[in-house]
């Protein structure tokens, strides 16, 4: 391939590894952290990087004239973004793992398409076709057989039920987000959501410095790889994806998240998810993919 032809398609596949790593990584940074002060320091540290990154770009010019005129609204629609997408999503990903498997919640995490479609036709008026709730049903299968292999199920307060809380959360994001992408552009969008994120976990970052004193190097390692990494290069390499490949194709590449998370928590600590684990993360991928080809008018 021409260089300009697999710059995107590499964009995607770093983008992959890195989204998969950070759920392994994320339960060794909460042998020593705190679920809501690890996410508040993990973004700490993307939002500086994404700072620096900004301005490599030169992406902090002024929008255009046009875009100013709506601005308190942009304002409102990045700060409520920011706080389902990064600091809900965080806490709620983070809390459930810590007592579910890093490839059991990339798996629940992976049906965020399910959750897009009902608030997409609820608050956005958009239509599906039959095979939409079709494939719903078959991720809710999924999410349920894989909950069954978990401490608590899908009871209230249970690690399982917090992770498909922040598949929600992750949602909401991309449903708010989708107007702000063609305002302001895909990396400036993400950069502010980020740091905006930031803002709204900031709160918890003295308790995480706290916590940062008694910490192994192990974790701090761990949280610097999260913040520099899986948030803010992640990020920006998916921007770059989704730029070229459009929204609905290079949704098809999360599908190698799940797999790719199950193989780096194997191998980093050993976990080894189950057959009915497996069985169920299928279905949720396999009910996604009828969303995403048959379900969309």
């Amino acid at each position: 391939m021409t260089k300009p032809t697999y710059r995107p398609w590499l964009a995607a596949l770093i983008t992959v590894l890195l989204w998969a790593s950070a759920f392994p990584m994320i339960k060794l940074g909460l042998q020593d952290f705190s679920p809501i002060p690890l996410a508040a320091l993990r973004f700490a540290v993307a939002g500086v990087t994404l700072i620096v990154l900004l301005l490599l770009s030169r992406q902090l010019r002024p929008v255009e004239d046009g875009t100013r005129i709506h601005k308190p609204k942009i304002l409102l629609r990045l700060g409520f973004a920011a706080l389902m997408g990064i600091a809900g999503y965080n806490v709620l990903l983070n809390t459930g793992q810590q007592t579910i498997n890093a490839g059991a919640a990339s798996f629940i995490v992976n049906t965020v398409p399910v959750w897009t479609v009902i608030l997409s036709a609820t608050l956005l008026k958009e239509r599906f076709t039959p095979w939409a709730w079709v494939g719903m049903c078959i991720s809710f299968s999924g999410v349920a057989l894989i909950a069954s292999t978990q401490p608590g199920g899908l009871s209230f307060g249970a690690g399982a039920i917090w992770v498909l809380g922040a598949a929600i959360c992750q949602a909401a994001f991309f449903v708010a987000q989708k107007p702000l992408v063609l305002m302001l552009g895909p990396l400036r969008t993400t950069a502010i959501v980020v740091i905006a994120g930031s803002a709204w976990l900031s709160p918890w970052l003295p308790h995480a410095l706290t916590e940062a004193v008694d910490a192994s190097w192990t974790s701090l390692a761990t949280v610097v790889y999260l913040g520099i990494f899986p948030a803010a290069a992640g990020y920006a390499t998916w921007s770059y994806a989704q730029a070229h490949f459009g929204a609905s194709r290079a949704a098809n590449f999360l599908y190698l998240v799940p797999p790719v998370a199950v193989a780096i928590a194997w191998f980093t600590s050993g976990e080894t998810p189950n057959l009915l684990t497996l069985i169920g993360g299928a279905l949720a991928i396999f009910g996604v993919a009828v969303i995403n080809t048959r379900g969309r008018r």
